[in-house]
């Protein structure tokens, strides 16, 4: 029987050419949207998946409290909190690394690059569970070795073996390739909304006894408590609960402080969360991602619910032209549930080659939505599970579609239709009113909405930011010997008659990238303890990016004193 279904509705499809491609192609166009939205939503729920251990991993984040009450949560730390989670909780982790991002420029031979990475502890690789091509995981134990991802071994050895060739960083020190570890799935531009990139854009591991041993101000951080410029990654032992071990570890940081000095707690964060709840509110996760995974999710099911909608549309305007099938069918003992079933199965039907149909729209526009998304999404053939879904996610839509037609048709009435009595009565049109008003609305809704969300965007793009945008360019990780020539190179730049102004800085213009407290001002509050963003800069600075100054003047190279002076 359901074969007899199948061939009639194959031939209706033939039969009705023009009928057919409007519908297949209306039907496809709404799948192939859902879809690609669906491969994103999957992508983002998933992004740090690819961690072999990461139902175990959390970062150590820091919760301060303002004098007005108001709470601040950072994923910098001070260094101590890693020495005395070891000595008191140790038993607790199977892994501790503290951690801090870095922009360098790589030297090999007469090629110089730019590459953003870590400074890591030995540990940390193994805690990432790095997918190593070649080398040894622990390599960070010497002091003089490097690890680097595929990618950047091709950029700089091409296809020549990277292991124990030597990278000069910074044009200061020279590092052994120790290990070539392979790229993370979800490599990409996109940073995340915290201050610092997700791990899977770190293209290198440097030695943290590397980085304690040729800085002295790395290493004098060992013991300040107020020093919060980095990262502290966990993983937890075998069967210990995330939230309990969060208690447990809540006052590390206050055990060494005074409230005077400030209001301070950590916790941990797992990193099933570091993605999709990257904003915090009062010191608890408050969204992120996961707002536009919402968001998209309800666009997702519009979308389909229109080509839907328009489906039914389109089979019940033709119910004149099936009532004398639906009649001759009952006629002859056909039950109203075959009829449903037989419907059903056309719907289906058109569902499959709308599915077909939509996997190559997919495939098409699938380059240009990578652009659009910064994403490495595709199609994944090989996974079981996505055809599976693929599978529910075309019956589900052939039946959804093929429902209210199914219904409808196979309600008329034998003997009037084959009498040529039948008509269509004065209330039978309006269920597929109110359908097409459905349809118009969620159109409508989206429309708006599309207009409300770019006329946002032009706000936030030209908005007043007290600062020059215009032809203001920042340029990061050139090489850490900057400072030294950094006369030299504005005096050149500024030869060219291209370039109006430069200047220096330790941060972008709109990123603070150290905190810190232990700050003491006249008339100061002695029961508070506020927490500074701070940035190092070059006199040019504030004339090279225009801001205005309230009051007072900008630093100026005439006064040797500024030295000891600060803007606010």
């Amino acid at each position: 029987m359901l074969l007899n279904y199948l061939k009639i509705a194959w031939r209706n499809l033939i039969k009705n050419k023009m009928y057919s491609v409007i519908n297949v192609l209306g039907l496809a166009t709404g799948m192939a949207v859902a879809m690609l939205i669906g491969l994103w939503i999957w992508n983002e729920v998933t992004y740090d998946t690819s961690f072999t251990n990461h139902q175990q991993l959390a970062q150590i984040m820091t919760t301060t409290v303002g004098d007005d009450k108001s709470k601040n949560t950072d994923p910098r730390v001070c260094q101590p909190i890693a020495s005395e989670l070891r000595n008191k909780y140790g038993s607790d982790f199977k892994n501790i690394s503290l951690s801090r991002w870095n922009q360098s420029a790589f030297t090999v031979g007469d090629k110089t690059i730019s590459s953003v990475g870590l400074w890591a502890e030995d540990k940390f690789p193994t805690m990432l569970s790095l997918n190593m091509l070649k080398g040894d995981i622990n390599a960070l134990t010497d002091p003089s070795s490097i690890i680097i991802s595929a990618s950047l071994a091709k950029t700089l050895f091409g296809n020549t073996d990277a292991i124990g060739k030597t990278i000069r960083v910074d044009n200061k020190d020279d590092y052994k390739v120790a290990g070539v570890f392979g790229d993370f799935p979800n490599n990409s531009p996109v940073v995340n909304k915290s201050v610092f990139p997700s791990l899977q854009q770190a293209n290198f591991f440097l030695p943290w006894k590397k980085y304690v041993a040729k800085d002295q101000w790395v290493k004098d951080a060992a013991t300040d408590w107020d020093n919060r410029s980095w990262q502290c990654y966990v993983q937890l032992a075998d069967n210990v609960d995330m939230d309990k071990e969060t208690g447990k570890i809540k006052n590390i940081v206050m055990a060494h402080k005074t409230k005077a000095e400030g209001n301070e707690s950590a916790y941990l964060y797992p990193m099933d969360k570091w993605h999709l709840y990257s904003e915090f509110k009062n010191g608890k996760p408050a969204g992120g991602a996961i707002q536009f995974v919402l968001l998209f999710s309800v666009i997702g099911v519009f979308v389909l619910l229109l080509a839907c909608i328009n489906f039914m549309n389109l089979s019940t305007a033709r119910s004149e032209k099936r009532a004398k099938e639906v009649g001759i069918r009952k006629a002859v003992g056909s039950l109203r549930l075959q009829l449903v079933k037989q419907f059903l199965s056309e719907s289906i039907l058109v569902a499959f080659v709308s599915f077909m149909c939509s996997v190559v729209l997919v495939i098409i526009s699938l380059p240009f939505f990578n652009s659009l998304a910064k994403r490495h999404i595709h199609l994944p053939w090989n996974n079981y599970i996505f055809w599976l879904c693929a599978l529910a996610f075309t019956l589900i839509t052939g039946l959804l579609a093929g429902s209210y037609p199914a219904l409808y048709l196979s309600r008329f009435q034998p003997i009037k239709v084959l009498k040529g009595t039948f008509r269509v009565g004065r209330h039978a049109s309006l269920p597929r009113k109110v359908l097409v008003v459905l349809q118009f609305t969620f159109s409508i809704a989206l429309i708006i909405g599309t207009i409300i969300v770019f006329k946002q965007i032009q706000f936030a793009k030209n908005r007043p930011v007290n600062y020059r945008k215009e032809g203001l360019i920042t340029v990061s990780g050139v090489t850490q010997d900057l400072p030294g020539f950094y006369d030299a190179v504005r005096n050149d730049l500024l030869a060219t008659g291209v370039v109006d102004d430069m200047a220096g800085a330790s941060d972008a213009t709109t990123n603070l990238g150290a905190w810190r407290s232990g700050f003491n001002w006249e008339g100061k509050n002695p029961n508070t303890s506020p927490t500074f963003g701070f940035m190092l800069m070059t006199e040019d600075f504030g004339k090279t990016i225009g801001w205005h100054l309230e009051e007072g003047r900008d630093f100026s190279r005439d006064f040797g004193s500024d030295s000891l002076s600060m803007i606010l």
